[in-house]
């Protein structure tokens, strides 16, 4: 079973191989976590800035593009800042949107390759639906302690490394 459902909006990630690679970011990260990759799944929907700008200002009341949108399938916040949430129950966990547009601008500036930083917003998205947030101060240290684990698990290096 994949973990993965894929909706290839935007051709471009075809090309780019999103969907593996969307596949093996989610296993790491729920392989990370403890849980069982082949008991859960996530849509996600491939798409452009267009596509994400719209839903982003619908779901966000935010009118522009942004790189990933996480909508869980439950809140699974933790309560205390920088606490563990609680552990996912339901198979589906929710859906992700990514936007290759500013997903390739970002790889560009950031001077990555675009299948490191698609593969950082995935297990990104992942994380939110698991109720990983980086709001409070406590929360992002957290959450951003382990994309850098998972991604180090993966070969990529540490997105957050100051040069």
């Amino acid at each position: 079973m994949s973990i993965i459902d894929p909706v290839i909006e935007d051709s471009r990630w075809q090309a780019a191989g999103l969907a593996a690679l969307a596949e093996r970011a989610a296993a790491a990260t729920l392989g990370h976590l403890g849980l069982d990759p082949a008991a859960h799944e996530v849509a996600l929907l491939a798409c452009d800035d267009a596509r994400i700008a719209a839903l982003n200002a619908g779901f966000r009341g935010k009118p522009v593009p942004t790189n990933v949108l996480s909508w869980p399938s439950d809140d699974r916040t933790a309560a205390e800042d920088g606490g563990t949430p609680p552990p996912a129950e339901e198979a589906e966990l929710g859906d992700i949107a990514i936007a290759f547009d500013t997903c390739a601008r970002e790889a560009e500036e950031q001077g990555l390759e675009l299948a490191d930083h698609a593969t950082h917003l995935v297990v990104h998205g992942v994380l939110h639906l698991l109720g990983y947030d980086h709001e409070r101060d406590l929360d992002a240290t957290l959450m951003e302690g382990l994309e850098t684990a998972i991604l180090g698990k993966l070969g990529i290096a540490d997105p957050y490394r100051d040069e």
